[in-house]
């Protein structure tokens, strides 16, 4: 009797702990549906594709906004956004069933599968201890990137620390193409995309009607980073529904071995809450609740343990998150460079809990003094210095925002005096700082007025002699100055 009480207790707690769920799933689609219009048009964020995941429940996707604000193309479900780094979790999901199938170990250096000495100096001994665990954590002491023309170096010894690394995800992708035989899309569509339908979904550059543009603040279109051959870190076109698609299979932990599971859940290390690419700075302190597992990062909070991460190329924006404990999960792509100041609305209306993700990632909120700035000037010029007067004054705004409004204006816009006019007011505001006197510089030197440009410059190099780009370009616009007064 005591059994069938207890039998009957439990099937009606699952009943109303099932209808619970779907409850609040329902509120937040509804609080969605309701305020992503209202965020989109405050942040100029023309079109956005959302999902929401439940391990056991169908999964709502939506569509909002446009692909092309010009022509008023509607954003489908269907349509294509650069997913930017959140190519990465996809792509450690493949590398991951490569482990459980015995062709890779994580813990052995991929020069053993691929012996090719990618770094320079190309006897480097210390790419002989970088691992697929290793990347996939961030910690093999590349650079996020390398500067256009220059090797790949090693700047960290492998396994010290936390630092976000592209290049370390493109290592391991050359090492998976070598052992499989096969280009990345090619692996990816036979580990990933096929077995879940993800039918829409490529590395691959594919210019079309499905591909929506970026766009800058200034409202200007941009197309994806291409890639003929695809890159693991960044290139993936996907949609919410195909992403979304990909995130209930790791929450049933499809195609994994449970163990293999864990381990992607487990921190391998802990953060630097001061920095995300630490190769050149760190404070040397480690989070106490943000760690990097495999391929994730991982938040582990008070309301729960998350995996997240997102995604920032130029113009194109993207978030997903994954609660552990509740068995949900949220994915947006957006089409704008604003695009990541709503994801902690976003977040919170849909998923809920405490994300310190957003403080260490650090992007301006749809509604900060800094994001209403720079909307202002790209669409008004420097008429809206005057609407902010009181904020640039009291340094509500940061430098940092003024510069970027600043060059939206003189290199986007081609407003060459608006940017004048900004970086002056800068100047005025950061009279000791070597970057505002350089912008000024900058921008009178597009503007041909050279004799203000090398008086900024000079300026520049005064409050700080260590600028050696500074002096170059003194030199230079000494050199152009005397030849224009001897030409006359």
């Amino acid at each position: 009797m005591h059994r069938t009480l207890a039998a009957l207790s439990l099937a009606l707690f699952s009943v109303f702990a099932s209808h619970a769920q779907q409850t609040g799933e329902r509120t937040a689609i509804d609080t969605l549906t309701r305020e992503l219009p209202s965020l989109m048009q405050q942040a100029a964020i023309p079109g956005l594709s959302i999902a929401l995941v439940d391990r056991d429940h169908p999964i709502w996707v939506h569509s909002f906004g446009t692909v092309d604000p010009a022509t008023g193309q509607p954003v489908t479900d269907h349509t294509l956004f650069s997913a930017a780094s959140l190519s990465k979790p996809v792509f450690t999901y493949a590398v991951l069933q490569l482990v459980d199938q015995g062709k890779l170990d994580l813990d052995t250096p991929l020069t053993h599968y691929w012996p090719e000495r990618v770094v320079s100096p190309a006897d480097d001994s210390r790419l002989d201890k970088i691992t697929a665990r290793i990347v996939l954590s961030h910690r093999t002491g590349f650079p996020n990137w390398r500067p256009d023309g220059e090797p790949l170096r090693i700047l960290l010894p492998p396994g010290e620390r936390f630092s976000y690394s592209g290049e370390g995800f493109v290592y391991l992708q050359h090492t998976i193409e070598h052992i499989e035989g096969k280009p990345l899309n090619e692996i990816m569509r036979q580990l990933v995309f096929l077995p879940l339908g993800m039918n829409d979904s490529t590395y691959i550059s594919q210019p079309g009607p499905n591909v929506t543009s970026g766009y800058s603040l200034g409202g200007q279109p941009r197309g994806p980073i291409g890639s003929k051959d695809g890159n693991a870190a960044a290139s993936l076109l996907i949609n919410a529904h195909d992403y979304a698609l990909f995130l209930q299979a790791i929450l049933k932990g499809r195609s994994l071995k449970p163990s293999t599971l864990r381990q992607m859940e487990t921190p391998q290390i802990a953060v630097d809450p001061a920095c995300t690419n630490c190769t050149t700075r760190a404070s040397g302190k480690l989070s106490t609740d943000l760690f990097w597992g495999l391929g994730w990062g991982i938040e582990q909070t008070p309301t729960g343990k998350y995996l997240w991460h997102w995604g920032d190329n130029p113009s194109y924006k993207a978030f997903t998150i994954i609660d552990l404990t509740r068995r949900r999960a949220l994915v947006f792509f957006a089409n704008s460079q604003s695009g990541l100041s709503i994801a902690p609305a976003v977040v919170r209306d849909a998923i809920g809990g405490d994300h310190p993700a957003f403080s260490w990632i650090h992007y301006d909120a749809y509604d900060s003094p800094s994001l209403r700035f720079t909307l202002d000037i790209a669409h008004d010029g420097a008429k809206a210095l005057a609407t902010h007067s009181a904020e640039l004054q009291n340094h509500t705004i940061p430098e940092e925002a003024i510069e970027s409004a600043g060059f939206l204006l003189l290199y986007e816009q081609k407003k060459t005096d608006d940017a004048i006019a900004v970086f002056q007011r800068k100047v005025e505001l950061y009279p000791s700082s070597p970057d505002a006197n350089a912008n000024l510089g900058e921008a009178y030197a597009v503007a041909g007025k050279k004799e203000l440009a090398l008086a900024c410059y000079e300026k520049t190099l005064a409050l700080m002699p260590t600028r050696d780009r500074a002096r170059s370009i003194i030199e230079r616009l000494c050199s152009e100055i005397a030849k224009e007064k001897a030409a006359h």
